[in-house]
């Protein structure tokens, strides 16, 4: 058995193991918390299973304990959420003057910690996308273009590096960045059935119902939705969409639906609780996911496990995550006649609707976090191999 201090003053013990020390600015107790921040700790969880010491490095938020054990892995948290990337090679090396990482699990989602700079030990970096162009529809040209700078000397710093991706799409963007594509290994997400599932006593709302569900960032598209709004409505007078998420565009989006005049058709639901959160995606008919790039769209493969079909741009990441014709349809990114058609091809062909709602429950069952943890747990192993 293997001892480490907890932070607290208590000494816990582990199985024999590696010790993975993980990088992320947030954490999933973090409200602000995404896809990025599940995805990581499913991993984690399943490393832990595995008899592996985790040790994820995140930021504080009000409330947050410095310390606080997880489910199979430890949080330590410092910095803030701007200063956190600052704060990383202080926290990382503290740390590991007490317990020496065997491999570095460097998730590089927004700002990169540059962890090959302060650390000896292998690195195995995620990334779900890089922003690139793509940030400066989010914030301010002078702050955007520091973003997209930061992101530039990733390929040199991480050369020695192994990464893992989300998506083929993350991968091609790599590989035309010149990133090596021998380094590059494709892992999909996955998705926690006994969460996300069809439920037989949540049917679908009377009235057609969309949903989108996630942050409310600009980059996220979510004004094509509500533009395109009044195009459905044409054919499908009582259609409505309900928009489960917050984020700092929620006060322009709302006073969009009123300046198009549906306002009475467009729900904010602000966050909400997980079990919330899956019954508006079992009783939708439809899930809209507009962004203009991701790193998967998990939320398309969670409403496909809850058995709802989606309608998503063909960008990067979400074209990944939607089987076309099949679990759902995409269409050209930013094409709002487009994505009114396809909403209404699905809402007015209930027969073709749930047949593809059987294709997306089939799909969903393939995307387990079992096989996701598994096959990170290879590259690690791999990293870690001399040469």
């Amino acid at each position: 058995m293997l001892s480490f201090d907890s932070g607290d003053g208590r000494t816990l013990a582990t199985g024999a193991g590696l010790h993975v020390v993980a990088l992320n600015w947030r954490d999933l107790r973090n409200p602000l918390a995404g896809g990025a921040e599940v995805h990581l700790e499913e991993i984690l969880h399943h490393l832990g299973r595995r008899g592996h010491r985790c040790t994820l490095i995140s930021s504080r938020f009000p409330g947050a304990p410095a310390v606080e054990e997880a489910d199979g892995y430890r949080v330590i948290r410092g910095g803030g959420a701007n200063t956190f990337n600052l704060a990383v090679p202080f926290l990382f090396r503290r740390l590991a003057a007490r317990e020496p990482p065997d491999v570095v699990v460097d998730d590089i989602n927004k700002i990169p910690f540059y962890s090959p700079l302060f650390t000896r030990a292998p690195v195995l970096a995620v990334i779900p996308h890089f922003m690139g162009a793509a940030v400066f529809r989010e914030v301010n040209p002078f702050l955007a273009a520091g973003v997209y700078a930061l992101e530039l000397p990733v390929r040199h710093i991480y050369r020695r590096c192994h990464f893992e991706v989300i998506s083929e799409s993350t991968r091609d963007d790599l590989i035309a960045r010149g990133f090596p594509a021998e380094r590059i290994a494709v892992v999909h997400c996955g998705i926690d059935r006994t969460v996300y599932r069809r439920d037989p006593s949540v049917p679908k709302t009377p009235a057609s119902s969309l949903v989108y569900v996630g942050r409310i960032k600009r980059y996220k598209s979510l004004d094509h939705l509500v533009r395109a709004l009044p195009l459905v409505r044409r054919r499908v007078p009582d259609c409505t969409v309900t928009v489960v998420g917050d984020g700092d565009g929620l006060g322009a989006l709302s006073a969009l639906a009123r300046r198009l005049g549906v306002a009475d058709a467009v729900r904010f639901t602000g966050f909400v609780p997980l079990a919330e959160k899956v019954r508006h995606l079992q009783a939708a008919h439809v899930l809209v996911n507009p962004s203009v790039k991701e790193g998967w769209g998990l939320t398309n493969v969670e409403g496909n496990a809850c058995g709802t079909v989606c309608v998503a741009a063909d960008s990067p990441g979400l074209r990944d995550s939607v089987l076309d014709g099949r679990t759902g349809l995409l269409y050209p990114y930013g094409d709002l006649e487009a994505l009114a058609d396809r909403v209404v091809r699905l809402l007015t062909d209930p027969a073709r609707r749930r047949q593809m709602e059987d294709e997306a429950l089939a799909w969903a069952t393939t995307l387990t976090w079992e096989r996701c943890g598994e096959e990170t747990l290879r590259l690690i192993e791999r990293v870690r191999a001399p040469g």
